[in-house]
């Protein structure tokens, strides 16, 4: 008796043919964009194996399992290395611009590893790497993990820039330039009938509501591009091996052919007694009560950025800075910066350094005229003449810079080298680390700009060359970024100081203008203190090689000047462009006025 036939699922039938087939066709005999794609593949010759769903029993069942797990319908459907490509249009663009390659090249010798980059870190310039190399066909995990701020604050994906900076600090600036907006309607006629009154619980619910949907978009952006995400905690056990660990202490190994270090950074706290009293920028943004009398300590971005929104939101702020205020930047604007936040009341101590946090709580009697009340923080600090304050304040902020999270994860058991001076990441001009295949992007990296857009920048250039051997490497030269005070300030090239150090003072030319933007004319505030500068070398035509401008929206305005600067634009080429008037920007299209010339830039029209 003949043994019967065995019958094949459609699904059985469909997983066999796409383990078997390196570049598997789900195709139609008849079909012309079938045979356009099976012609593109030939001509290059990519080995592919066609299953002609019209010429088999079960064709449209397997039809409608490629459905249910694609979402595409039609065919050709495309799969590499049993992953899915898509049709025909799909499969012409990923042949031009090289996602085909790569996707091919990720599945070829690699099967000692579970995938092709391991990313560490689910931040900004992680999210951008993993994402692009999965786009171009890798096999990508991501390990995110955040540890506790000592308060024990803790957010989800997305890493500092999301979570605890650049958005929730720039919705923050946004509050508190509406609430000078609401002074300032008055003055244009509005019947401004009640004093503004500003809710730091339902401003607090609103951003962390934003955070939250960015927080699942990018977990849904993952998913789509297939990336595995893991909430674990990765450390080296050996150059191609991670062990991660789970929130609930599950552990599990891992291996990658390339891993990408991106964990960021994290505030520094000062070691001085009763540290453990104040609040990091880790903690700010998520505060279930207005922080009220607030001492912020440092002269940074952060600093000063929340300094600006605090005053803003009508909150007494004290700023404690310990020498020069933003490190790095052009101090003639740092100091310009420093003014605005003096004339809207923010009050500065420096030189001065705390030394002490102690808790003080409330008397029996504040208690029992107060409804809520809560202890004070006592601060002693030191001026630079050895004269000692002692002040009150309801929070102390640190924001005296950021360590880099290197430690803990294994670096030195495989021999990454660290900066003795930061602790942070030496990479070679390709991001690539002491130890070849891993490389590392963002804030870890050793004299690299901190700064959100630099990191996706690098992020997505080196998942390119690590997956379809491109060769374009991140320029970190001429990059603009703004700090968010009440008056903003944005600049891009070198800050004064170093063009004289670069070029010599004999070969630097300044242009500068101090000015009124229209919009504050009628309230009659800021009058003359916005202000413009452009650094230019003399002997390369006037080149700009710096452009610095405190003023209302300055980020836009310098995002872009920065295109200008990046292809080497000269005085005259800014001089020969027509303003927008009335603009701030249009400042910077009729600035004749130099520093040497000593004549004064105030402004006194329009």
């Amino acid at each position: 008796m003949p043994t019967p036939p065995v019958s094949v699922s459609p699904e059985d039938e469909t997983n066999k043919f796409l383990k078997e087939n390196r570049v598997a066709v789900f195709s139609k005999s008849y079909c012309p964009f079938c045979e356009q794609v099976k012609d593109l593949l030939r001509t290059h010759r990519i080995p592919y194996s066609a299953l002609e769903l019209d010429l088999i029993d079960n064709g449209p069942a397997v039809q409608t399992i490629l459905f249910e797990r694609t979402g595409q319908k039609s065919v050709p459907n495309v799969f590499i290395n049993g992953r899915h490509l898509g049709g025909c249009d799909k499969t012409v663009e990923a042949h031009a611009d090289g996602t085909l390659q790569a996707m091919l090249n990720a599945g070829s010798g690699d099967a000692q590893y579970d995938y092709d980059l391991a990313v560490i870190g689910g931040g900004s310039g992680g999210l951008a790497c993993s994402k692009e190399a999965a786009r171009l066909g890798a096999r990508v995990v991501i390990c995110d993990f955040v540890k506790p701020s000592p308060k024990g604050t803790t957010w989800g994906l997305g890493g500092t820039c999301v979570n605890v900076g650049c958005i929730p600090k720039k919705l923050m600036h946004q509050t508190s330039l509406l609430g000078e907006a609401c002074s300032d309607a008055s003055k244009f006629g509005w019947s401004v009938t009640e004093s503004p009154q500003h809710s730091w619980e339902k401003m607090v619910k609103g951003i962390q509501g934003h955070i939250s949907s960015l927080n699942w978009g990018y977990r849904v952006q993952l998913r789509e591009r297939h990336v595995t995400y893991m909430n674990a905690y990765a450390e080296f056990v050996d150059a191609h091996t991670l062990r991660t660990v789970d929130k609930k202490g599950r552990e599990r190994l891992i291996s990658a052919r390339n891993v990408v270090l991106a964990m960021g950074g994290r505030p520094r706290i000062p070691d001085i007694p009763g540290a453990e009293l104040g609040i990091s920028s880790d903690d700010l943004f998520s505060l279930p009560r207005s922080p009220g009398r607030t001492l912020v300590v440092g002269a940074s971005y952060i600093a000063l950025e929340c300094a600006g929104f605090l005053r803003g939101l009508g909150l007494p702020v004290t700023v404690m800075v310990r020498s020069i205020l933003l490190r790095g930047f052009d101090q003639q604007m740092a100091e310009l910066v420093g003014e605005h936040l003096a004339q809207r009341g923010v009050r500065f101590l420096r030189p001065c350094v705390p030394t002490r946090l102690e808790r003080v709580e409330p008397d029996e009697e504040e208690e029992a005229d107060a409804a809520e009340t809560r202890p004070s923080i006592r601060v002693t600090a030191q001026m630079e003449d050895g004269t000692t304050l002692v002040a009150e304040y309801d929070t102390v902020l640190f924001a005296t810079g950021r360590r880099a999270c290197t430690a803990g994860i294994g670096l030195e058991k495989i021999g990454v080298r660290l900066s003795p001076k930061d602790g942070k990441v030496m990479c070679n001009e390709a991001e690539q680390t002491s130890v070849e295949h891993v490389y590392a992007v963002g804030d870890i990296l050793s004299g690299h700009p901190e700064l959100t857009p630099v990191a996706i920048q690098a992020g997505r250039q080196l998942a390119r060359r690590l997956v379809t051997g491109a060769t374009a490497l991140t320029d970190y030269q001429y990059i603009p970024t703004t700090v968010f005070t009440p008056a903003e300030y944005g600049c891009v090239g070198l800050s004064e100081e170093a063009a004289v150090e670069r070029y010599g003072e004999h070969d630097i030319e300044v242009f500068h203008q101090y000015f009124t933007p229209l919009e504050l004319t009628v309230p009659q505030r800021d009058e003359n203190a916005s202000y413009g500068k452009l650094i230019c070398v003399k002997s390369q035509r006037q080149r700009v090689v710096g452009f610095h401008l405190v003023a209302p929206h300055a980020g836009e305005v310098t995002q872009g000047f920065a295109v200008a600067l990046r292809l080497g634009a000269t005085k005259a080429d800014l001089d020969a462009s027509v303003g927008i008037h009335p603009t701030v920007a249009e400042q910077f299209t009729f600035m004749f006025i130099t520093k040497a010339s000593g004549a004064n830039s105030k402004s006194t029209g329009c």
